[in-house]
C-alpha cells in the first residue's frame, strides 16, 4: 500500500469518527428531527413540571407523537403552562388527559397522553384540561420521613395510666 492510500484511509475514519459523535450529539440533545413535519399546537397546565424540557418527547402507548416546544409560568395562576406541537398524522380527543412521566427510575421526564373518548379531536391552540403533574423523587422521599418521624413520636410517648 502507498503512503497516500493509508493518508486517505485514515482521513476518511476520521471524518465517520467526526460523523458519529454530531449523531450522538444530536441524539442526546432530542434534535435529531431536521424536517418540519405537518403539526399543531395543544397546551396543558401543570402545578409542577419538575424536570420537563422543552424539545422532550410527547408519546402516547410509548410511541413519539410529538415534541414539547415551550414551558413558561402563567403569572396570574402560577402554574406551568407547557406547549406541545403533535404530529397531524395523530388525533387526540378533546377530553384527554396528559401527565408528565419519567423514563425509568430517573431518567429524563416526557408528557404522556392518553386518548379520551370524546367524538370531536383537538384543534390547534386547544388546552388540555385533564392533566397530571409530575412526580418529585425529593417531595416522596421527604413525605415519607415526614411520616416515619411522626409515627416514631407518637410511639415513643408513654400512656398515662390513672
Amino acid at each position: 500500500m502507498s503512503k497516500k492510500s493509508i493518508e486517505t484511509g485514515v482521513g476518511l475514519f476520521v471524518l465517520l469518527g467526526l460523523a458519529a459523535l454530531l449523531f450522538v450529539a444530536l441524539k442526546a440533545a432530542n434534535l435529531t428531527s431536521f424536517g418540519q413535519a405537518d403539526s399543531y399546537t395543544v397546551s396543558a397546565r401543570f402545578d409542577n413540571i419538575g424536570g420537563l424540557k422543552p424539545r422532550a418527547p410527547v408519546r402516547a402507548a410509548g410511541v413519539v407523537v410529538g415534541r414539547i416546544t415551550a414551558i413558561r409560568l402563567d403569572p396570574k395562576t402560577y402554574q406551568g403552562v407547557v406547549t406541545m406541537e403533535i404530529d397531524r398524522s395523530y388525533q387526540f380527543p378533546k377530553d384527554s388527559s396528559a401527565k408528565i412521566l419519567t423514563a425509568g427510575l430517573l431518567g429524563d421526564q416526557y408528557v404522556g397522553l392518553e386518548a379520551g373518548g370524546e367524538i370531536d379531536n383537538l384543534a390547534a391552540g386547544a388546552t388540555i384540561k385533564q392533566t397530571q403533574s409530575a412526580v418529585v423523587l425529593e417531595n416522596l422521599i421527604g413525605q415519607f420521613l415526614f411520616n416515619k418521624a411522626a409515627d416514631a413520636g407518637g410511639a415513643a410517648a408513654p400512656e398515662a395510666k390513672p
